[in-house]
């Protein structure tokens, strides 16, 4: 074969590849499903429904229709049963489930890690009886009602309460006087003084809740935490983020433009919450929370090394060696 017709059938060839038309990419989701909670603090959540602003980037951006449901879990732990078997996309809630989930998918097929924070605010624990006015009075007898027993944020705060007092051997000892309730709940159940005796939640079921008489508070998440830190946090699986990079990315934007609707309209965020969580809430009340200078609705995660280091200290996860920062996606 000469120089020149080896050339030609090169030159052919190079022509033909050139000519051949690009892999599709693979298409990415066409309906997810995000999972949240019925408080105000999952209010970014609520202002990403009623604005649609999922659906309306994914269109603007040429991923075309996107369905986007939402539905209501009473804590994390459910909420990763569905966030596992691909029921969810996306879970949001305390920072423990997040923690227990990471640890236990690590560097497995479903690993999950954290998409953003949504909000650092105080929990309170409530009560209905004036005998008990710490955590140290509660008897055999009485009840916590709280979101999810050992794995909600409330329940591993209280641990932390717990070992304080009693120490890191003892932290568990008011865990059988837990019980799971939703925010709800948990709040008619105090209120009727009928099942609980305490009740460990979030805003505004702990606001509601000390409006009636007899109700005081006995705990508060900050003095246990030593500050401020992160309540609320949303988190996904690693699968998802590879195989939905654009979605995903645009799931992130649309939460930082959602908390900065409830950061500089809180007026129209308190409509939102009113609209979309269904009750008759105060108003007034739920403006008071987002006025709260302990509250802010942020996407920056704070304090996540507190609750691991105690997690990992009572050894309800292992310790990876890894720091909280590879808890979360980049």
């Amino acid at each position: 074969m000469t120089m020149d017709l080896r050339t030609g059938l090169a030159a052919l060839a190079l022509a033909a590849g050139l000519a051949l038309p690009a892999a599709p990419a693979l298409a990415e989701m066409s309906e997810i499903t995000i999972a949240r909670q019925p408080s105000i603090g999952h209010l970014p959540l609520m202002i990403m429904q009623e604005r649609r602003l999922i659906e309306t980037m994914a269109e603007a951006e040429g991923l075309g229709e996107v369905k986007v449901n939402y539905a209501t879990f009473a804590g994390g732990s459910n909420m990763n049963d569905a966030l596992l078997s691909n029921t969810i996309q996306f879970a949001a809630g305390g920072v423990p489930p997040l923690i227990l989930l990471w640890s236990k998918t690590a560097g497995t097929s479903n690993e999950v890690k954290g998409v953003a924070a949504m909000n650092s605010m105080p929990l309170l624990m409530n009560v209905n009886r004036e005998d008990i006015r710490s955590i140290e009075d509660f008897k055999p007898g009485d009840k916590i009602a709280l979101p999810s027993v050992k794995v909600s944020v409330q329940a591993m705060v209280l641990q932390m309460a717990a070992a304080k007092i009693w120490g890191d051997e003892n932290y568990g000892k008011l865990d059988p006087l837990t019980v799971s309730m939703s925010h709800p709940d948990g709040l008619a159940a105090l209120l009727a003084k009928q099942e609980v005796t305490a009740h460990f939640t979030a805003s505004p079921a702990q606001d509601m809740a000390l409006r009636e008489p007899g109700v005081h508070t006995v705990l508060n998440s900050f003095d246990v935490m030593g500050g401020p830190v992160t309540f609320n946090v949303v988190w996904t699986t690693k699968a998802f983020h590879d195989d939905n990079p654009k979605l995903f990315d645009i799931f992130r934007r649309a939460l930082a433009q959602a908390v900065e609707v409830v950061n500089e309209d809180p007026a129209e965020a308190v409509q939102v919450y009113l609209r979309q969580a269904g009750n008759a809430t105060d108003p007034e009340l739920l403006a008071s929370i987002l006025a709260d200078p302990q509250v802010d609705y942020t996407v920056e995660p704070s304090g996540i090394d507190k609750y691991l280091d105690f997690m990992r200290r009572i050894g309800t996860v292992k310790d990876n060696g890894q720091p909280w920062e590879a808890m979360f996606f980049e």
